[in-house]
């Protein structure tokens, strides 16, 4: 755990003052955040895991005024590249934590406190000898279920055969997320429009928080 901290806290964003306060940098990074002093107030919260440009994030936060979104993302230019855009769309309900994703899940996030999590494109290492560096494991999938609240969503897409069968696997092997019967019209991300344009399939799976895990 503590070998990636020097990672996550290197470097800085260089941003005006509005634009910087979009990144919420915790005082601690080995304990759990503090989601009320993120986000005042009681609404629910989504996080996209590895937000990118924050083309998806800033979609989401627009379209649901009433959720708030944190997303997470690892690399400086693009925490900047969002900060920016949060601030020109005047997006209230938005922030960014720059970390690498499973460590912020697998160390950050309170239990029962995230109404959905948003896996979208994550790096399929496409190698064999690449593959443990994969995010999507059965450790993974049980901290996201630890930090769901009860009937919590965890949307997940790729474009990589092989990673997919491997998430679908990770999930059969539980029985504590099913498929919910409704569906969602979610916003696409810039790498999505990328692929649709090329005419490439995208596999996706949306699953709702079931039963603990024992």
């Amino acid at each position: 755990m503590f070998a990636l901290l020097p990672l996550i806290m290197r470097g800085r964003t260089k941003l005006r003052q509005d634009e910087a306060l979009v990144e919420y940098i915790p005082k601690s990074m080995t304990e759990p955040l503090n989601l009320g002093e993120i986000f005042p107030g009681s609404a629910p919260i989504e996080i996209d895991l590895g937000c990118g440009d924050g083309a998806f994030l800033t979609a989401m936060a627009r379209g649901n005024p009433e959720h708030n979104f944190l997303g997470i993302e690892r690399l400086l230019g693009r925490v900047s590249k969002v900060c920016r855009k949060v601030v020109r769309e005047n997006l209230k309900n938005t922030r960014v934590l720059r970390i690498e994703v499973a460590y912020a899940v697998s160390n950050l996030l309170p239990a029962d406190s995230i109404t959905a999590f948003h896996l979208l494109f994550p790096d399929p290492w496409p190698k064999r000898r690449h593959h443990r560096r994969r995010a999507f494991t059965t450790e993974f999938l049980s901290c996201i279920h630890r930090a769901l609240i009860g009937g919590g969503l965890f949307h997940v897409a790729t474009d990589h055969a092989d990673y997919f069968h491997q998430i679908e696997r990770v999930i059969a092997a539980t029985d504590t997320f099913v498929v919910p019967a409704e569906q969602h019209d979610f916003p696409l991300t810039t790498f999505e429009q990328k692929l649709l344009v090329r005419g490439l399939s995208i596999q996706r799976l949306l699953l709702r928080k079931a039963s603990p895990v024992k």
